[in-house]
Formats: C-alpha cells, sequence, structure tokens
C-alpha cells in the first residue's frame, strides 16, 4: 500500500484513499483521476501554489491517481495528502510507514479545518495510522481515544517533521468532563401543566415520541425544549455517534454529555431532515440522533415530509438512496411535536370559541396521517393557564428538572440492567417479538388491555406502544411487574383526552 494516505466520506464514515503520484517530463500540467469532484479537481491549484510557497517548483507532467478509482472523491479533504504526495515523489520528503492526512492547503502553505475529522480519526485508529491534521481539527481528533495524531499548522512544519528538523505537537486527548448542563428552561420555571411535566418525564425516562396539542400561548414549545433538560447524560458510545455525526457535516464537535437537541422550521425541504442531496450528507434527523428532533407547528409540515419520518423513526435509522449510491445514517431520535388544535387554534379552548367549521377542522385532521399518529406514544392537550395562575409569583411549580433527571436515570438505568445484553437502552426501541415474549404483564392486565385496544380501535403498534409505556411508567415506580394502572395511565396519554385526532 502507498504510505500517503487521504481519505473520503461515505455517509459518516471514512474510507482510506491512496494518493499515487507520477512525474514525467513534458510541459507542465497536473491531472487529477479517480473520480474527482470539482473541488477536488481545484486542489491542483492549491496545492502546487502551496508547495511553490515553500520554494519548491513543480516542473512537467503530473499525474495524480487517487485509489480506488471507483470510489467519489469530494471536498477538499484531499489538499494535504495530495501536497504529501508531490513533494514524496520530488524527493522534498519523505514518508516511511502509512499515515493519513487531512487538511485544505492555503495558497501560503497553511492547513485548515475540513469537516470529517472525527470519521478520520475512528479510522486512523483501526488501522493503527498516525494522522495530521489542522489545528482547528485537533479539538474534535482529541475526544477520539487511542489515536495517534498530530496538529500541523503549515506545509513547511510538516515536512520539517518528516526530515527530522522539527517536531509537531501531538494532540493530546481530552479527558472529558462530567455531565454540568443547566437545565433552560427548567421545570421549576414553568407554571402549571403537572400533566404535560409527567408526560415528558415518561417521554425521557422511555425515549417515547410526545404530541402537545393546545390552544396558542398555552405553553407547547417551552415544554417541548424543556425536554432536553430532563434528558440523561450522553454515554461514552452515544457521544461519539453523536460526534461523528456532527463532525460529518463540519459542526464544532466538543466534549458535551448533553444530547442534541434540533428544532426544524416547517418550510424544511425533506432532503434538510432526512439527509442526501449531491454531498449525500446527514440531514436533522441524523444530527438530532440520540438526542430530540422538535417539529414545532405539526401540521404546517408537508405530508410527503412527516411521511418520510416513517422508517426512522421505526427502525431508529435512515437509509438515503441517489443516483451517487445509498448511504444509511443514525436517527435513534425522541420526536417531540407541537400544533394546535384546529386551524384557528381554539377548539376545546374553555375561554375562545372555535370558528372552525366542520369541513375545515376534517381537513385540519387529516393533515397528519394516521401511520405517523401511530408512531407517537404520548398525546398531550396542553390546556391555557388561567390569568390568575399566570400571574402568581413565587408558588412551587413542583420540582425542578435535576430532580426529574434523576428519576429519568434511575429509569433507564433499570431498563439497560434488562435490555442491555440484548443490544436495547430504552423500552421504546424494543422490537415486537422481545416485548411479547419478556414484558411481565399478567392476565388481569392482559384483560385490561383487551378491552381497551377494543374501545380505543388500537392497531397491532398501538397496543405495542401502550404496553412500552406502561413498562416505562412502572420502571419510573420502581415496580417489576407492570400494573393495570400503569397501562391505565399509558392509554389515558394514548386517549389524547380531547384532541380533535381521537374523535
Amino acid at each position: 500500500m502507498n504510505t500517503v494516505l487521504g481519505v473520503t466520506l461515505q455517509g459518516i464514515e471514512a474510507l482510506p484513499v491512496e494518493v499515487e503520484v507520477e512525474i514525467t517530463g513534458g510541459l507542465f500540467s497536473i491531472s487529477v483521476v479517480g473520480l474527482p469532484d470539482a473541488a477536488v479537481r481545484e486542489a491542483r491549484e492549491r496545492v502546487r501554489a502551496a508547495l511553490r510557497a515553500l520554494g519548491m517548483s513543480v516542473r512537467g507532467r503530473v499525474a495524480v491517481n487517487l485509489a480506488p478509482a471507483d470510489r467519489p472523491k469530494e471536498g477538499a479533504l484531499l489538499d494535504l495528502a495530495m501536497a504529501m504526495g508531490i513533494a514524496s515523489s520530488m524527493k522534498k520528503a519523505s514518508c516511511l510507514k502509512p499515515a493519513l492526512f487531512l487538511g485544505e492547503l492555503a495558497l501560503d502553505g497553511r492547513v485548515r479545518r475540513v469537516r470529517g475529522a472525527v470519521p478520520a480519526a475512528i479510522l486512523a485508529r483501526k488501522r493503527g495510522w498516525p494522522l495530521f491534521v489542522s489545528p482547528e481539527n485537533a479539538a474534535e481528533v482529541a475526544l477520539v481515544h487511542g489515536v495517534e495524531a498530530y496538529a500541523v499548522e503549515t506545509l513547511a512544519d510538516l515536512f520539517d517533521h518528516f526530515s527530522g528538523q522539527g517536531q509537531l505537537p501531538r494532540v493530546e486527548q481530552d479527558p472529558g468532563s462530567e455531565f454540568q448542563g443547566k437545565p433552560d428552561p427548567d421545570f421549576a420555571d414553568i407554571k402549571g401543566q403537572s400533566a404535560a411535566k409527567r408526560a415528558l418525564e415518561i417521554a425521557a425516562a422511555g425515549h417515547h415520541n410526545v404530541l402537545f396539542v393546545g390552544s396558542p400561548g398555552s405553553g407547547k414549545t417551552l415544554l417541548a425544549r424543556a425536554l432536553r433538560g430532563v434528558l440523561p447524560p450522553l454515554s461514552d458510545e452515544e457521544m461519539l455517534e453523536t460526534l461523528l455525526v456532527r463532525s460529518t457535516v463540519g459542526l464544532a464537535s466538543e466534549y458535551s454529555r448533553e444530547r442534541p437537541f434540533r428544532a426544524v422550521h416547517h418550510t424544511a425541504s425533506a432532503i434538510s431532515i432526512c439527509g442526501g442531496g449531491s454531498t449525500m450528507r446527514p440531514g436533522e434527523i441524523s444530527l438530532a440522533h440520540r438526542g430530540v428532533l422538535f417539529l414545532d407547528e405539526f401540521t404546517e409540515f408537508r405530508r410527503d415530509l412527516l411521511e418520510s419520518l416513517r422508517q426512522p423513526l421505526e427502525d431508529g435509522v435512515i437509509s438515503v438512496s441517489r443516483a451517487a449510491g445509498t448511504v444509511t445514517y443514525p436517527a435513534r431520535v425522541l420526536l417531540a411535536t407541537a400544533c394546535n388544535p384546529c386551524p384557528c387554534g381554539f377548539y376545546g379552548d374553555p375561554v375562545e370559541p372555535c370558528r372552525c367549521s366542520a369541513s375545515a377542522l376534517e381537513r385540519y385532521r387529516r393533515k397528519i396521517s394516521g401511520p405517523i399518529l401511530d408512531r407517537i406514544d404520548l398525546y398531550v392537550n396542553v390546556p391555557r393557564l388561567t390569568p390568575e395562575e399566570l400571574v402568581q409569583i413565587g408558588d412551587d411549580n413542583g420540582p425542578p428538572s435535576e430532580h426529574v433527571r434523576e428519576k429519568v436515570i434511575a429509569a433507564r438505568t433499570m431498563q439497560w440492567e434488562r435490555w442491555g445484553d440484548q443490544g436495547y437502552q430504552c423500552n421504546a426501541e424494543l422490537p415486537e417479538k422481545v416485548l411479547r415474549r419478556q414484558v411481565a404483564v399478567g392476565g388481569e392486565e392482559r384483560a385490561f388491555l383487551k378491552t381497551m385496544a377494543s374501545k380505543m380501535r388500537l392497531s397491532g403498534r398501538g397496543i405495542s406502544r401502550v404496553v412500552k409505556v406502561g413498562r416505562t411508567i412502572a420502571d419510573l415506580a420502581g415496580s417489576e411487574k407492570v400494573a393495570v394502572e400503569h397501562l391505565a395511565e399509558a392509554l389515558a396519554y394514548r386517549e389524547g383526552g380531547a384532541l380533535p385526532w381521537t374523535q
């Protein structure tokens, strides 16, 4: 294998690229082959200028082959590797053992930040190769423990390192810190809405999807944003998964155990949420992996966009197929949604009368399909607070988010001890075969569930989700058995009270 290696990205995975260079006589030209995109082809001028800034004049016909030749290469990730390959071919630098180079070159030889540093670091650690990156990427690489990495300020520093005239600083591993995120907003700052807060506690404990429905100004968005504050901190494995996605799209990465929270506007496109495009980048649902995806004004999203969420909500991954290929992104999200109960916003409101006609209300109901609603575990009615409740100051608004988070962590710990050896973290992830065989539901509870499922016309998926929510409620109560009262509370959230979709 060639000793000069670069990186290209396929989804969130870094793939090695061998950089082979041949220089022959003749008029000067640089050709790059191996399915490069426009950004890779433009690297010819950046690399030539950076080498000229060091006094290295490239002459003759230069052929750069990026192998394997049938794998598309994109972006400016290969600049540093191409410069090293050309310098090695000119006998100006030598790389005696395989090494991975990642960075964009400035015309004066400086090395700039690129996306994909975390996937590249994981590849380097797996293969046992040293990794050379920009100082701006060093903070991301430091989060991947066990990798040998060096920060390259300029191309001259890199050449001095290999010639023995200098030594590049090694990237020190980040020891990390404990989870210290302060909830904002805090449960203690939200007046009233005890039923909605209880629903958020259940959603966080079992990773259950939730829908808030209420009049304008009732606090739906505030409640949804408070959900992040009661979620448990990311584990080491989960944090690495989120870092992979963020690094792939070029977002800044930091050592934080706070779970992602992505709020999406209803004008977003399907590609921006699901991923894809010409460069096959992850979308918002993957950026929210292991965290919360919040869709405000749920009924204003296009129908086709909502339908595209069916598979990832069920499977925890999303597969995107384009002409350039097929990639799979992680998409294990907790979906939080909020909307008004009707077009005017006051259906069922005790103060303002609803002015919508029956036909307008029916059209509004049809904006969200049954299969999407079937994938939501908790329907929460958020009533308008009275002026007296809103102006009260200093009253007890219930336990703060940190106390609720402790209960959630205890429930998640029980679930991990129960399902961890089978590869599941939360009750919401359980497949049907595990749910039927291993969730303890007695005869009395089965009879009750059968009666209520027939009355509420629940589908098979709906019954399974009720049992999962009941299991989570039992975990919060510290019970090993799912009792009737646990199923009754789960069914109450499934029924949704006075929501228009349950009528």
